[in-house]
């Protein structure tokens, strides 16, 4: 473990490893601010679709499933398979590295895949393999440069859960630039410069964790798992009934959720009037910066809410772990109620921009109160030996959760604004009902063993 503590009071390590992954966010995120966009307007135009290879095949496999699809209706099953391999994957690249090539070898290999995939996007003709690229990318980085954080400390460090704390902001710095960058970059010179900056944020990414690797603890050589015995085995069958109570809530919760890279941004674009007033002067949001809202307000929400959570502790009223998550759910059913309303209001026409404004703050307070809140719920139910395997699980009910996201954004074209927020709305509800019908039962196995 390293000794210098001089990054904020932590390991130097921790800075080299908060940089790699805020750029790995800004490669991400900046790609897929464009990406449906890009479908929409250039790629799945008749001209151009036949060029890209596999893109024909893909679309009659897919209708052979959902009937004809439009642009739009196959945009949003391409960007729903492919946000759910980047929560797919990490199973894959944990394995590997646990078993075979170790954290470090798998990060360097995960971000080259990630940085050759962006590259790839500038060319029509490589797509679908530009982003199976990224998606394995994904899951040979995410995992490991995690797991490397906690690394950094002693067992009984008590600093470990502030500097997650730390790298989670990393991670929504990277989210923010992101579409300010690469977004302003695609919708103003060209598409394929947008990837082509997210290229170039992942190659800076690559090249900081090279840099920082004196910094970052020894790594042992890969070893197969203990052998598990009957108590480890009873254990983790408690802690994988427990996920599987959790597993269709966390699914529906991101279907509604990642709607933002979806028809969210449709709705930006097509249905919102985006011009504003700044001193007399009247200016218009491009469409790409919407996707900024949720981690600039996660950077304004977090300090308070963990200060309001504090206090209630305090008063011995805090929510419990699955009353968060509940919580969470419903949130995300109220966000889509401001939408729903403001296609009402609308009519037909274009509404006012700070309809978005207002979804992305409820929706942003309903992830604070369920996505950490998860992985703290993962990670105390797992038993030692069995967290990464369980881990792997949770991120499969987010690989559900995409798939399920851009088949419903497949519904975008058929059912009107109103509707189909409704229906997004509903999911959250649901996901809330289920949730607390599942708490007896969470508590319980929670407590046992």
């Amino acid at each position: 473990m390293t000794r210098s503590d001089d990054f904020l009071g932590h390991p130097r390590g921790l800075a080299f490893l908060f940089s790699s992954e805020l750029w790995e966010r800004f490669s991400y995120y900046g790609m897929r601010a464009l990406l449906v966009l890009y479908m929409v307007d250039y790629l799945l135009t008749p001209e151009r679709m036949n060029a890209a290879l596999g893109l024909d095949a893909l679309k009659r496999a897919l209708e052979t499933l959902s009937g004809p699809l439009g642009p739009q209706p196959f945009a949003s099953q391409i960007y729903g398979l492919y946000t759910g391999l980047v929560y797919l994957t990490p199973i894959l690249g944990g394995f590997i590295a646990d078993r075979w090539l170790g954290r470090t070898r798998m990060i360097v290999i995960g971000a080259a895949l990630m940085a050759v995939g962006h590259f790839m996007m500038a060319f029509d003709r490589l797509f679908l393999m530009a982003l199976l690229f990224i998606a394995l990318g994904c899951g040979g980085f995410k995992p490991n440069i995690s797991t490397q954080v906690g690394e950094l400390y002693a067992p009984t460090d008590v600093r470990r859960d502030r500097a997650y704390s730390i790298f989670y902001v990393g991670i929504n710095i990277g989210a923010f630039f992101a579409p300010l960058v690469c977004g302003t970059v695609g919708e103003t010179i060209g598409w394929h410069y947008g990837f082509a900056c997210a290229g170039v944020g992942m190659v800076i990414g690559l090249a900081t964790y090279l840099t920082g690797l004196p910094s970052l603890p020894r790594e042992l050589a890969p070893r197969a798992a203990c052998a598990p015995t009957a108590q480890s085995r009873a254990q983790f069958r408690r802690s994988f009934a427990a996920l599987m109570l959790l597993f269709a809530p966390s699914a529906l919760f991101w279907a509604a959720f990642e709607q933002q890279g979806n028809t969210i941004a449709l709705w930006a674009a097509q249905s919102t009037d985006r011009g504003v007033d700044v001193f007399g002067w009247r200016a218009e949001i491009p469409v790409t910066w919407f996707q900024a809202f949720n981690p600039l307000m996660i950077f304004l929400f977090t300090p308070p809410l963990v200060s309001l959570w504090a206090r209630l502790a305090r008063l011995g009223r805090e929510p419990s772990t699955i009353r968060k998550m509940s919580l969470g759910c419903l949130g995300v059913g109220v966000s889509y109620g401001v939408m729903a309303l403001a296609a009402w209001t609308s009519d037909g026409g274009k509404a006012s921009w700070l309809w978005l404004l207002a979804y992305f703050g409820v929706i942003t307070v309903s992830e604070l109160h369920f996505s950490p809140i998860a992985l703290s719920l993962v990670s105390h139910v797992a038993p030692e030996g069995s967290r990464s395997a369980l881990m792997g699980v949770w991120f499969t009910s987010m690989f559900l959760g995409n798939l399920l996201a851009g088949w419903l954004g497949s519904l975008w074209s058929s059912l009107s604004s109103v509707h189909f927020f409704m229906l997004m709305g509903a999911l959250g509800v649901v996901g809330a009902l289920i949730v607390e019908a599942a708490r007896r039962p969470l508590g319980g196995l929670m407590s046992s063993g």
